[in-house]
């Protein structure tokens, strides 16, 4: 198997389960040498987040610190335009090479939507996609013209994703992890427990800079 890195951008207001998880499972079925978490500065399709900038890049640092699969890349922070994921990608790619194998994370949510991204139809000329399951998505995209588009690019051997260094989409079959940062910020407001949905080293540090209470 090849060295094969795949990133996973969010605003991560906070981490949660629900993002490591089904990652951790993605990285056993394709082989992933180490996955780079995208905390977004600007995230052009969401609202801005709740937590600074430091402190989601601190709470993945506490999410992480038993976890070797992860790293961090604050690149997006250090830009004050929308984080646009085509232009992170397009910068890795100079950096890595022409042939050095590049994935890209996102969640069947996110697959559906694909065509309202910028410029989504280089995606693949930079990295394959990888897709996670989500609860309540359906499989199937919502225009024909879309559908086609998903067949003609999806692998069907993990080999692929090794072997070439861009173009392939894989859906993989991830634990559904029901959990959202809406959630958790909603529980924390009303003063419930959230044990369960995040690692206790974030609820931790949450707890010391009295995040989500407001």
């Amino acid at each position: 198997m090849s060295d094969l890195h795949a990133l996973f951008g969010g605003t991560f207001d906070p981490v949660h389960f629900g993002h490591l998880r089904p990652v951790e499972a993605l990285a056993q079925q394709t082989g992933l040498a180490r996955v780079l978490l995208l905390p977004n500065n600007v995230p052009p399709h969401r609202p801005q987040p709740e937590a600074s900038p430091t402190q989601r890049v601190e709470m993945l640092r506490c999410a992480i610190q038993d976890r070797p699969l992860f790293a961090i890349d604050t690149r997006e922070l250090q830009r004050d335009t929308p984080s646009w994921t085509v232009a992170t990608l397009e910068a890795l790619r100079a950096e890595r090479g022409p042939q050095q194998p590049l994935a890209f994370i996102i969640g069947q949510d996110s697959l559906l939507n694909l065509s309202g991204w910028h410029r989504w139809q280089d995606l693949l000329s930079f990295a394959h996609l990888l897709v996670c399951k989500r609860p309540g998505y359906p499989a199937e995209m919502g225009s024909p013209e879309m559908q086609r588009w998903l067949e003609t690019h999806l692998a069907r051997d993990v080999a692929q994703l090794h072997q070439q260094p861009a173009g392939a989409i894989w859906l993989a079959d991830t634990p559904l992890v029901d959990i959202s940062a809406t959630e958790i910020r909603r529980r924390r407001r009303a003063g419930l427990s959230c044990d369960s949905l995040l690692p206790a080293a974030v609820i931790d540090y949450i707890d010391r800079a009295g995040l989500y209470l407001k």
